[in-house]
Formats: structure tokens, C-alpha cells, sequence
């Protein structure tokens, strides 16, 4: 019997990205849903009746919500390509620590960014900047937070890098300039195709926050 996978998920999601990865670095077909955010299907509000969010993979009719166990489903399924998380224990909580720390810290100062002004909107520069700082530091001199290849931290984080446009260009401030290791990394993602094919334009994503800032008033 052929495995049914579905994605419920919005394109500019850096959440969604992080399943999107997953699945192509698994070699996993699926089908695509796009959710109206605003107007959410009754197939999510059933599938994530306690959060109502995307991304949910539903597997043979099973959901499975949040992103990050999400991923870990995905490798722990599909275990015979490309591991996604270390098979050592400690590496494998230090690890997940590190997706923890992305999942807690970034998103609200990210959205400081486009979603504040004056004070506010000042603060989130700076301080995505110190969690970046703080994350190139873990990744030192690898090619990727886990060594050698693409893992969970590098599938957590890189969603985050297509939206780096939009904070630059509305935060007029540089990445390259201020964090030169994690945009070398950020490239070096891309020339993976797993992740190339799953993240959006970043052009895209600005015209879309611009978009969201005058329905907000920002």
C-alpha cells in the first residue's frame, strides 16, 4: 500500500521550510496544501485542533504538529536517507538544545523587525544580531551546525536566512557586515537542493511583509 504524506503549510513559512527540507532530503513525495491563514481549512482546525497552525504533516491520515518534531518524525521514519539528527545521544541533545534555542529566541526578535518601530523596532536589530552572533559561534569553523552535512539545527535555522532580505532592507542595516559566518553558511545551504527548491523568492517574502505591514499599520 503507497504511503499517503500531506502537507498543510504557507509559502512563506519559516516554520513550513523546515518540513519542506525534511522531506526532500528524505527523497519523500507529498502532497502540498496551501492554507489561507485567515480563513483556515476545516482539515487543519481537525488535524491541529489545539494550536490551529501550520505546518502539519499528515501521514496515512495521522497528523503530526510543530515543526521541529515534525522533522524528527521525518527522520526517525524515514530513516534511510540522510540522517537529520546525530546518532550520539549527547550530540543529538546538543542538538536539539540549539533548535530550541532558534525556536524560543528568534522568531519574536525577527518580527521586532517588520512588525514595531522607533524603540522597538531598534531593539530587535540588535538583538537578532547578539542570536546570530551567539549561533556562529556554535557553528565555528563546520560547514554545518552538525559537521559535515546538513542536519536538524541547519534545517531549524536556514528559513529564517530567506526572510534575512527583509529584515535588511526594512531594518537598513547589513548581515554580511555583522555576522559574516552565518550568510557564508546561509549560501552554502543553497547549493543543496533540498533547500534551494524548498525556500521561497526572498523578494517575494519583502513584498509580502510590505504587504502585512499597511494591513497591520505599521
Amino acid at each position: 500500500m503507497a504511503e499517503e504524506v500531506k502537507l498543510l503549510d504557507f509559502w512563506p513559512s519559516m516554520f513550513g521550510m523546515r518540513v519542506r527540507i525534511a522531506l526532500a532530503e528524505k527523497g519523500v513525495a507529498y502532497e502540498y496544501v496551501e492554507e489561507d491563514l485567515k480563513n483556515k481549512s476545516p482539515l487543519l482546525l481537525q488535524m491541529n485542533p489545539i494550536h490551529k497552525k501550520i505546518p502539519v504533516l499528515i501521514h496515512n491520515g495521522k497528523p503530526v504538529c510543530e515543526s521541529s518534531i515534525i522533522v524528527e518524525y521525518i527522520d526517525e521514519v524515514w530513516k534511510d536517507n540522510a540522517a537529520l539528527l546525530p546518532s550520539h545521544p549527547y550530540q543529538r541533545a546538543q542538538a536539539r538544545f540549539w533548535v530550541d534555542f532558534i525556536d524560543k529566541k528568534l522568531y519574536d526578535v525577527t518580527r521586532k523587525i517588520w512588525g514595531s518601530k522607533g524603540e522597538e523596532h531598534e531593539t530587535g536589530k540588535k538583538e537578532v544580531i547578539e542570536i546570530l552572533k551567539q549561533l556562529e559561534e556554535v557553528l565555528g569553523e563546520k560547514a554545518y551546525f552538525g559537521g559535515e552535512s546538513l542536519g536538524i539545527v541547519d534545517i531549524s535555522l536556514i528559513g529564517f536566512y530567506s526572510w534575512f532580505y527583509t529584515y535588511e532592507t526594512i531594518g537598513n542595516f547589513s548581515f554580511e557586515s555583522e555576522c559574516p559566518k552565518i550568510v557564508s553558511w546561509g549560501k552554502r545551504c543553497l547549493q543543496k537542493e533540498s533547500v534551494a527548491k524548498s525556500l521561497p523568492d526572498p523578494k517575494k517574502i519583502y513584498d509580502f511583509v510590505v504587504q502585512l505591514q499597511k494591513a497591520l499599520g505599521v
